[in-house]
């Protein structure tokens, strides 16, 4: 069983920044590829940024050059920097252990206009 809890969510203003985290425990395999995804409203969830152990990463083509990820494999975290939030970033952010059935509970991101 693998535990991702997420934290940093929150209310920001267009063009505004926030850093989301996610720390995983329990017996997580290694090595291993995390990522992070999002509802918005009236959509699936949909894929938004990955890293794998060594440190690669994807991003979805709506957040290229605007959020970062990262991982500290030490503290089992993975990061997602949000630079340049717009309205439709809105939604709830999950991480996740790529290829798994183990997702977080979400954290809400609200960006205003």
């Amino acid at each position: 069983q693998v535990q991702l809890v997420e934290s940093g969510g929150g209310l920001v203003q267009a063009g505004g920044s926030l850093r989301l985290s996610c720390v995983a425990s329990g017996t997580i395999p290694r090595p291993n590829t995390m990522a992070w995804y999002r509802r918005t409203p009236g959509k699936e969830r949909d894929f938004v940024a990955l890293i794998t152990s060594g440190g690669s990463t994807k991003y979805a083509d709506s957040v290229k050059g605007r959020f970062t990820i990262s991982r500290d494999n030490a503290k089992n975290t993975v990061s997602l920097q949000m630079n340049s939030l717009k309205p439709e970033d809105t939604g709830v952010y999950y991480c996740t252990l790529w290829g798994s059935s183990f997702w977080g509970q979400g954290t809400q991101v609200t960006v205003s206009s």
